[in-house]
């Protein structure tokens, strides 16, 4: 197991601890079991869809919460009671309880989530507010007239 020390980085980089936080929780969560197997794909300059492989859930079993730019998303089976007992030659499906979680760049909002075919698809979307958005400004002439009809005299 390799482990990374980020503390030379916030001891001379100000302003970063942001970034730093956000290296440590990718070394830790990297370490997380790969259940439930997941797809990240962009579908356009300012979109993505995360595709997750959710086979034997119902839309009821899955949550999805966004907070502070942490998607989380979960799985709870609910207990089956009305069905026999069962007995496995052999058991290949997991049937257990997930917790996902995706850090979120700023400004990317979650659209909308499906579920179709044992798959939970998540669009999202980056949305620039408009302050941050780039703006042409327009140049004025020294020699244009402030006031229509009026003509600037020398003095």
């Amino acid at each position: 197991m390799r482990t990374i020390d980020f503390t030379p980085l916030y001891r001379s980089a100000v302003g970063f601890d942001r970034l730093a936080s956000l290296l440590e929780s990718a070394a830790r969560t990297s370490q997380e079991g790969g259940w439930p197997p997941y797809n990240i794909e962009t579908t356009g300059e300012n979109a993505y869809r995360i595709e997750i492989a959710v086979a034997g859930f119902r839309p009821e079993e899955l949550n999805l919460e966004v907070k502070e730019n942490l998607l989380t998303v979960t799985g709870r089976r609910t207990a089956n009671d009305d069905a026999p007992a069962k007995t496995y030659l052999h058991r290949g499906l997991a049937e257990r309880d997930f917790e996902r979680r995706f850090q979120l760049a700023d400004f990317v909002i979650v659209e909308d989530a499906r579920l179709d075919n044992g798959l939970l698809s998540i669009n999202l979307r980056r949305e620039l507010p408009e302050a941050l958005k780039p703006r042409r400004i327009e140049i004025a002439s020294a020699s244009a007239p402030l006031i229509e009809g009026e003509t600037k005299t020398a003095a």
